[in-house]
C-alpha cells in the first residue's frame, strides 16, 4: 500500500515499493562545508515520506523557505544555551 496523494497511488521513485510512511519532521536546512558555517539556516517543519524498504526519502519545501535559501536572505538566529 503506497502513499495516497489526491487519490493517486504513488510508489517509491527509487525501488517502486508501495511500503512508505509519512512522518512529521523538524529540519534545519543549511549549506554544507566549513566555508558556509557562518551562513544562515532555514528552520523547516514539513512532512517526510520514507520508503520503508530502501530508505529513499522526500519532502516538499514551502515556497517562502525555498526563497530564503535561494537568495541567502534566511534570518541569522542567535542561539543561546538553555538555562536551568
Amino acid at each position: 500500500m503506497g502513499q495516497q496523494v489526491l487519490g493517486v497511488l504513488m510508489s517509491c521513485p527509487s525501488c517502486t515499493s508501495g511500503n512508505q510512511a509519512e512522518f512529521a519532521t523538524e529540519m534545519n536546512v543549511h549549506l554544507s562545508s566549513l566555508e558556509n558555517v557562518d551562513k544562515a539556516t532555514v528552520l523547516l517543519f514539513s512532512n517526510l515520506v520514507v520508503c520503508l524498504d530502501c530508505g529513499f526519502s522526500r519532502f516538499t519545501m514551502p515556497k517562502a523557505e525555498l526563497a530564503k535559501l535561494g537568495t541567502g536572505d534566511a534570518p541569522i538566529e542567535t542561539f543561546r544555551p538553555i538555562e536551568y
